[in-house]
């Protein structure tokens, strides 16, 4: 399967997320903005439906003075396909 290189985190090499004091873990966010509640969350479960992607958090804002002025934060991760992932080599 070719992906689509937009849709990629970039971690740089040696990265480490593993000391208990960083909890550091690679993440996306998009913005979805609208007039009425109903209109921003119709836009992000569309979004959503059409990626394969793990929602890990979401944030909710009211910009004033703004055409759009609610503001819906989504974080996600990219999910693997099933045969992307690394074989087991302990099994046989």
């Amino acid at each position: 399967m070719d992906r689509d290189p937009d849709y990629h985190l970039q971690v740089p090499a040696g990265f480490d997320d593993s000391e208990a004091d960083s909890q550091v873990h690679p993440m996306a966010r998009l913005l979805f903005s609208g007039t009425t509640n109903a209109e921003v969350f119709d836009r992000a479960r569309q979004w959503v439906s059409e990626h394969n992607v793990f929602l890990v958090d979401t944030s909710w804002k009211y910009m004033y003075g703004e055409d759009e002025p609610l503001l819906l934060a989504i974080y996600f991760t990219f999910e693997e396909e099933p045969d992307d992932e690394p074989a087991d080599e302990t099994a046989n």
